[in-house]
């Protein structure tokens, strides 16, 4: 195969890749919006449920008992599948950097088709510069991951609240240790994002 065959060879094969990629985005973006919506519907319904039970003080103890840690369980489960669809995406992301820096030095010439790509001399702030933003660890906290686990934290949060009351302590200890539990648990949460995320790898 001589050079200019196996150039359009590489070409053809990038520009298969770059679809492939972006397919690959489109996918894990519409599943992790399918994943949240399931979750926060199933929460939805869960509060409309304790809406028609509140009236009865006999039926909120079970209630609560039964729904409250299928919702916590859920919400992990969904945090954690979101975590992995954001690491896939930005995996994705990442590559189709690399194929688009390629693509400028080799057939942009003059012009500025894909520069972004190569402006910054680094992929990682190039692949934040491709969806508007700047590497840091704020932009975590942005994430649809991040949101259903500050939903399920506060989960957690009102589990420890009510257990700690039903045990015979003061509202005001079970409020206060209701908020300690919600708070640790998000933090743990934004810990394991940002130890997941390729995003800060550099």
């Amino acid at each position: 195969m001589d050079e200019q065959a196996r150039e359009q060879a590489l070409l053809t094969a990038l520009t298969t890749e770059h679809f492939v990629l972006q397919t690959s985005r489109s996918a894990t973006i519409a599943e992790s919006v399918g994943r949240a919506t399931v979750y926060l519907s199933f929460l939805s319904a869960a509060l409309i449920g304790l809406g028609f039970v509140a009236s009865n003080g006999q039926l909120i103890k079970p209630y609560l008992g039964a729904v409250l840690p299928t919702l916590v369980i859920s919400g992990l489960l969904t945090f954690l599948r979101l975590v992995q669809n954001m690491v896939e995406n930005s995996t994705d992301l990442r590559r189709i950097q690399h194929i688009r820096a390629y693509y400028h030095r080799q057939f942009a010439g003059e012009h500025d088709f894909f520069a972004d790509a190569v402006a910054s001399g680094d992929v990682a702030r190039a692949t934040w510069a491709a969806v508007g933003a700047r590497p840091g660890r704020w932009h975590l906290l942005l994430t649809a991951a991040a949101m259903v686990g500050a939903v399920t934290a506060l989960l957690l949060g009102l589990g420890a609240a009510l257990l700690t009351g039903l045990l015979g302590a003061s509202s005001g200890l079970a409020i206060a240790l209701g908020v300690v539990v919600a708070l640790v648990a998000f933090a743990a949460e934004i810990a394991y994002i940002g130890r997941a995320s390729v995003w800060q790898r550099g």
